[in-house]
C-alpha cells in the first residue's frame, strides 16, 4: 500500500478544562488530524504566530482574554483572518451568539455537543478553507507570473513592489477604503502580467518602437485582463490592468475612456508607474532626478495625457517622504501579509 505522505491537518483546540481539549482530541485525533492543546488565550495566540493552524475550536467562557476576543484579534490581522474558527459554548442565549457572529467566528457549537456533529462541523470548514488555499495558490501563481515579467528587463527590478508601495500611500491618503486599497496591491504586481505575452525583443527594444511593434505591446492589458478574469476575488483589480494606459483626454488605450470615465484606481497606478519610470534607468534613457519627473508629469497633464489633480496629489505625496519609509523595509503590502506566502 502506498504511504500517504501528505501532512495532517493541524486544529487547535482552546480551552481551560484540560477534560475538553482531551475529549475533542479523543474524538478527532483518530480522523488523523492533530491536535494542538491551548489552555488560554495568550497560549492560543503564540500558537497561531508560531505556526498557523487549519483550524481553531475556541471555548468561550476563559479567565483573562475570553474567546469572543480571541476571535477578534485573529479576524482583524491579515495574516489569520481566514482561519476557520468554531465557537465552543455552553452559552445559547441570541445575544451571546450576535457577540460571536461580530466577532467572525465561521460556526458554533454548543455544549455538551455529539462528536458526529463536531466531526461534521470540522470537515465542512476544512473543505472550505481548501478551496481558498486554492484561491490564494491562484493568486500567487498569478503574482509570480508578474514578477517574471518584470524579470524580462533588468531595468525594472523592484519596479513592481515600489508600485504597491507608493500607490497604496496614494490610495489611503485620497481615504480609498480597504478593498480599493486591497485592488492597488495587487495592481503593483499584476497591471502589467500581460506583457508575459509580449516578446522580449519589443520589451527591451533599446530604439523607438515601430507601429506594428506598438500594435503588439498595446494589447498587453487586454491579455492581462483576460488572464486574471476567472478569479473572482481581482474584480477590483481588472480594471486597474486594462485601464492604466487610459489617457485623461481619451487618446489612450485599449478603450480610449475620457477624463472620470477611467478608473480612479487605474489612475493612481499610472501615475506611479510613469513616475517609477522616469526616475529609474531604463534601456533607452537615464534616471532622471526627482523635481525633473514632477515637471515632466505636470507637462503631460497640461497636454491633456493626465488627471491634474490627481497628478498633484501624488507629488504633494512624494515630496511628504511618507511612501518612503515603507519602502526601506522590504516587499510591502500583498505579498508581506500573506499568511504562508511563497514568494517571499
Amino acid at each position: 500500500m502506498e504511504q500517504d505522505l501528505s501532512p495532517r491537518l493541524k486544529i487547535l483546540v482552546v480551552d481551560d478544562q484540560e477534560a475538553n481539549i482531551r475529549l475533542v482530541e479523543a474524538i478527532l485525533a483518530p480522523q488523523g488530524y492533530e491536535v494542538i492543546p491551548a489552555s488560554d488565550a495568550e497560549r492560543a495566540l503564540e500558537q497561531v504566530a508560531a505556526g498557523p493552524p487549519d483550524l481553531i475550536l475556541l471555548d468561550v467562557m476563559m479567565p483573562g482574554m475570553d474567546g469572543y476576543e480571541v476571535c477578534a484579534r485573529l479576524k482583524q490581522n491579515e495574516r489569520t483572518r481566514l482561519i476557520p474558527v468554531i465557537v465552543l459554548t455552553s452559552l445559547s442565549d441570541l445575544e451571546d451568539r450576535i457577540r460571536g457572529i461580530e466577532a467572525g467566528a465561521d460556526d458554533f457549537l454548543s455544549k455538551p455537543f455529539h462528536q458526529a456533529e463536531l466531526s461534521a462541523r470540522v470537515r465542512s470548514l476544512l473543505k472550505l478553507k481548501q478551496f481558498t488555499d486554492e484561491l490564494e495558490h491562484a493568486e500567487d501563481v498569478l503574482c509570480t507570473l508578474g514578477l517574471s515579467v518584470e524579470a524580462k528587463d533588468p531595468y525594472t527590478e523592484g519596479h513592481c513592489e515600489r508600485l504597491a508601495l507608493y500607490s497604496v500611500a496614494m490610495g489611503r491618503s485620497l481615504g480609498l477604503g480597504p478593498e480599493q486599497l486591497k485592488a492597488l496591491q495587487r495592481g503593483g504586481y499584476l497591471h502589467d502580467l500581460g506583457k508575459i505575452a509580449i516578446p522580449e525583443s519589443i520589451i527591451n527594444k533599446k530604439t523607438a518602437l515601430s507601429e506594428e511593434e506598438w500594435q503588439i505591446m498595446r494589447e498587453h492589458p487586454v491579455i492581462g485582463e483576460r488572464i486574471c478574469k476567472p478569479l473572482k476575488s481581482l474584480r477590483l483589480v481588472l480594471p486597474i490592468i486594462r485601464n492604466h494606459h487610459e489617457r485623461w483626454d481619451g487618446t489612450g488605450y485599449p478603450d480610449a475612456l475620457k477624463g472620470e470615465e477611467i478608473p480612479l484606481t487605474a489612475r493612481i497606478i499610472q501615475m506611479v508607474d510613469i513616475y517609477d519610470a522616469l526616475i529609474t534607468a531604463r534601456p533607452y534613457k537615464p534616471a532622471l532626478k526627482r523635481e525633473q519627473a514632477f515637471s515632466i508629469m505636470r507637462q503631460e497633464a497640461e497636454k491633456g495625457w493626465r488627471d491634474p489633480e490627481v497628478v498633484e496629489q501624488f507629488i504633494t505625496l512624494m515630496e511628504s517622504g511618507a511612501p518612503l519609509v515603507g519602502l526601506e523595509k522590504g516587499k510591502p503590502g500583498w505579498l508581506a501579509n500573506r499568511t504562508s506566502s511563497r514568494l517571499t
